[in-house]
C-alpha cells in the first residue's frame, strides 16, 4: 500500500481539479440526503392529508397539550414524593425525573416550531395538493442537481486519474530508458510491457476509486447519518451495533484477494511473455510446425490466469451479500426498536434512553429512509477495500521496477569531453555477467586517433562484451576504459556517446521512413545530408530504386519490409550521418553481398580517417580497413598484429582465418 500511497501525493498536486471534484462530492451527498429527507413532509402530507402549514399548527397545539399534560404529572409526582413510601418514593423519583426530561423536550419542540411557523405560513403552500407539488418540485430539482454534480465529478476524476497516469507513464518510461542494457537483458521486454500496460490500468482504476467512491460515497453515508442523528442519535447508534463485524468480514476478504492480485498479475506478464516469444517468433514457429506446441504453452499460461481471476471472482462474490446483510441488519435492528418506541409511544428501551420525545409515523418513516439511503453506499464501498488492495499489488510491481537503479551512472561531477582527438585505452580490463565465470581477463590495449582495430576470434570469447565497454553500456568490473588519461566514467554519458557511432549485427529499425531512420541520432540533419550518408553507405541506390517511395517507405517495425542487408546499410548510413568521433562496427556487414560489402570498404575507408574505428567481424574485406587485428580468446587478447603478421606467428589466427576468414573472401 506504501507505493500506492505515493501515486496518490503524486495526485494531490491537481489542486483545483482535486477541490472541484472535492466539492462536487459534497454536494452529491448533501442532495442524496435531501432528497431523502422530502420523504417527512410527504408522510405528513399524504396521511394526514394536510399541509405542512397545517401540520406545523397540529404540531404546536398537540406539543402544547403534551405540556400541559406532563405539568400536570410533574405535580401530582410531586405530591407522591412527599407523601409516599421508601420503595413508591425511588420509583417515583425515577418516573419525575423521566417526566421533566420528557417536559423539557417538548418545551424545545414546541420553541422550534414557534420559531418556524412564521415562515412556514409566509412561504409555504396552504393546500395539501400544492404542498405536495412542491415536494415533487424540490425532489426533482434536488435529482437533477445531484446528478449534475455527479457527472462533473465523474468528469474532474477521469481529468485528475489520467493526468496522475500520464506523469506516471512518463516517470516509468523515462526511468527505464535510463537503465543500463544489464537490466533489459535479465527482464523481458513483455515484463515490462505487463507494468506499462496492464498494472498501469490498475493503478488508474484505483485512483478512479480513491478520488471517487471513497470520497463520494462517505459523504453520502455522512448526510444520511446526521439526518438519522437528527431523529434519534440513540437509536441510530444502537442500529449501528453489528457494523464492525461487516466491515471485519470484508478486511478478511480483501486480503484474501490481495494475495490473488499478485499472483494473477504475475500470470499476466507470463502471458505477454507467450506472446512476444511466439509472435516474434512466428517464422521459426512455423517453419518446425510447431503451432500445436505454443497453443499448448498459451493454453497453460492462460488457464492459469483464468484459475486466478476465478478465485477473485468468489472472492469478490462474498462481498454484496455481506455488505447487503450488514445493511438489512442495521435497517431491521432499527426498524423494530422504532417501530416498539412509536406503537407505546414510549422513549425508553429496556431501561435505556432512546429518544426525548415518542418518535411520529413520520418520523420512523423518515429514520428509515435515511438508513437505507447509508446502507446503499455500504454496498457500494464494499469492494473499495478489495480494488484498493489489488491496485496496491500492482503499484508496488510498477514502482519496484521504476526505482530501480541503473548500473552505469553520470557522474556527480561529469568532466567535459577533450576538444581533441586522444587514444582509447583498455587498462587491464576485467568482466563477468553476474556470478558468471569472467568473460574479460586483464584487458590491456591503446588505439590511437585515425586507427582502426579488429577484434577477431571465436564465439563467446569477450569481443561484443569489450566493445560495450566504449559507449558504456557496461563498466568493467576491474581496470578502466580511459579516453586519453581520464576515465570513461568520469564523463556525462549523454556526451560521450554522442562521440559514439554504432552498427550492430542485430540491426534494429523503427516503423517509421528510411529518411527518420538514418536521420535517427541526427535529427538537425538536412535531407541532403541524409542523402550524402546513405550513398557513402551503399544504400542511395536501392533506396531510389527498389523502395516505393524512396526515403519516405516506411521501413515497418523492425524494418520487417526490407531485407536485412538493406536494413544494415540504412543503419550504417545511420551511424556515418552521426559523425561520430568514434565507430564501432560490430559485425556490421554481416548481411551484405560481397559486392556491396566492397563498395562500403571503400567508402569507409576516406571516412574512418582521423576516427577511432573498432571492428568486430569475420568477413576478411572489412579486416583490411585494420591498422591492426586483435585476436581474442577465452576473454583474453592472445595476440596483435597485422593479417600477415598473426598469419606467420598466431596459430589462432590461422585457424580462423582458413574457416571463416577466407571463406568470406
Amino acid at each position: 500500500m506504501f507505493y500506492f500511497v505515493k501515486i496518490v501525493r503524486h495526485a494531490l498536486k491537481f489542486r483545483l481539479t482535486l477541490a472541484a471534484s472535492f466539492i462536487c462530492s459534497v454536494m452529491v451527498g448533501l442532495f442524496w440526503g435531501a432528497n431523502i429527507g422530502t420523504l417527512y413532509p410527504f408522510v405528513d402530507v399524504v396521511f394526514n392529508g394536510e399541509s405542512v402549514s397545517k401540520s406545523f399548527d397540529r404540531k404546536i397545539e398537540q406539543a402544547e397539550n403534551k405540556i400541559d399534560q406532563l405539568r400536570e404529572s410533574v405535580k401530582e409526582m410531586d405530591r407522591q414524593l412527599a407523601n409516599g413510601f421508601l420503595h413508591q418514593q425511588v420509583e417515583a423519583e425515577r418516573n419525575l425525573t423521566v417526566c421533566q426530561g420528557r417536559l423539557k423536550a417538548e418545551q424545545k419542540a414546541l420553541d422550534k416550531l414557534l420559531k418556524w411557523q412564521p415562515y412556514v405560513d409566509k412561504y409555504l403552500p396552504k393546500k395539501p395538493f400544492n404542498t405536495m407539488f412542491m415536494i415533487t418540485g424540490f425532489l426533482l430539482c434536488g435529482t437533477v442537481l445531484k446528478g449534475l454534480f455527479l457527472a462533473w465529478n465523474e468528469i474532474l476524476i477521469t481529468r485528475l486519474v489520467q493526468r496522475t497516469i500520464f506523469d506516471l507513464r512518463k516517470q516509468f518510461y523515462r526511468a527505464t530508458l535510463q537503465l543500463d542494457l544489464a537490466n533489459f537483458q535479465e527482464d523481458r521486454t513483455s515484463k515490462l510491457m505487463a507494468r506499462f500496460t496492464h498494472d498501469l490500468t490498475r493503478v488508474g482504476e484505483g485512483l478512479s476509486i480513491v478520488f471517487g467512491q471513497a470520497i463520494r460515497e462517505p459523504f453520502k453515508m455522512l448526510f444520511c447519518l446526521i439526518g438519522a442523528a437528527w431523529i434519534s442519535w440513540r437509536l441510530l447508534l444502537l442500529s449501528l451495533i453489528f457494523t464492525p463485524l461487516g466491515i471485519f468480514a470484508v478486511r478478511a476478504l480483501a486480503l484474501a484477494v490481495k494475495r490473488t492480485s499478485h499472483e494473477s498479475m504475475n500470470a499476466m506478464a507470463e502471458l505477454y511473455a507467450r506472446l512476444a516469444e511466439s509472435f516474434n517468433g512466428i517464422m521459426i514457429v512455423k517453419a518446425f510446425t510447431m503451432e500445436q506446441h505454443e497453443r499448448r504453452r498459451f493454453h497453460l499460461t492462460s488457464k492459469n490466469i483464468l484459475r486466478r481471476i476465478q478465485q477473485m471472482a468468489v472472492l469478490r462474490a462474498y462481498l454484496k451479500p455481506i455488505a447487503e446483510l450488514t445493511g438489512v441488519i442495521i435497517m431491521c435492528l432499527g426498524l423494530l426498536v422504532g417501530a416498539y418506541l412509536v406503537l407505546n409511544q414510549e422513549t425508553h428501551l429496556l431501561g435505556l434512553k432512546i429518544s426525548s420525545r415518542p418518535l411520529s409515523p413520520a418520523s420512523l418513516f423518515l429514520f428509515y429512509g435515511f438508513l437505507m439511503g447509508f446502507t446503499d453506499p455500504v454496498k457500494k464501498l464494499s469492494g473499495v477495500s478489495v480494488t484498493l488492495h489489488h491496485t496496491a499489488a500492482a503499484a508496488e510491481r510498477v514502482y519496484k521496477m521504476m526505482l530501480r537503479e541503473p548500473r552505469v551512472k553520470d557522474p556527480e561531477d561529469p568532466k567535459p569531453l577533450p576538444q581533441v582527438p586522444s587514444e582509447l585505452v583498455f587498462d587491464d580490463v576485467g568482466f563477468r555477467y553476474g556470478k558468471g565465470s569472467r568473460v574479460l581477463k586483464r584487458i590491456g590495449l591503446r588505439i590511437q586517433p585515425g586507427e582502426c582495430v579488429a577484434f577477431v576470434g571465436p564465439n563467446g570469447c569477450g569481443k561484443s562484451t569489450l566493445v560495450k565497454m566504449i559507449p558504456r553500456f557496461i563498466d568493467p568490473l576491474d581496470g578502466h576504459v580511459k579516453l586519453g588519461e581520464v576515465d570513461l566514467r568520469e564523463f556525462r554519458i549523454r556526451d560521450l556517446r554522442r562521440q559514439i557511432g554504432i552498427v550492430t549485427q542485430t540491426t534494429r529499425l523503427f516503423d517509421d521512413t528510411v529518411l527518420n531512420n538514418i536521420r535517427y541520432g541526427a535529427t538537425n540533419a538536412t535531407e541532403s545530408q541524409v542523402i550524402e550518408a546513405a550513398e557513402k553507405a551503399g544504400a542511395h541506390e536501392f533506396i531510389m530504386e527498389k523502395l516505393s517511395d524512396g526515403y519516405n517507405t516506411v521501413v515497418g517495425e523492425g524494418g520487417n519490409t526490407i531485407s536485412g542487408g538493406q536494413a544494415q546499410r540504412i543503419a550504417l548510413a545511420r551511424a556515418i550521418l552521426r559523425d561520430p568521433a568514434i565507430l564501432i562496427l560490430d559485425e556490421a556487414t554481416s548481411n551484405i553481398d560481397a559486392k556491396s560489402e566492397i563498395e562500403i570498404r571503400e567508402t569507409l575507408k576516406n571516412f574512418i580517417h582521423g576516427r577511432i574505428t573498432v571492428l568486430v567481424t569475420h568477413r576478411h574485406p572489412m579486416l583490411r580497413l585494420a591498422n591492426r587485428i586483435v585476436v581474442m580468446h577465452a576473454g583474453q587478447i592472445r595476440d596483435i598484429g597485422t593479417h600477415n603478421e598473426l598469419i606467420a606467428r598466431c596459430s589462432g589466427y590461422r585457424h580462423l582465418y582458413r574457416h571463416k576468414l577466407k571463406k568470406s573472401a
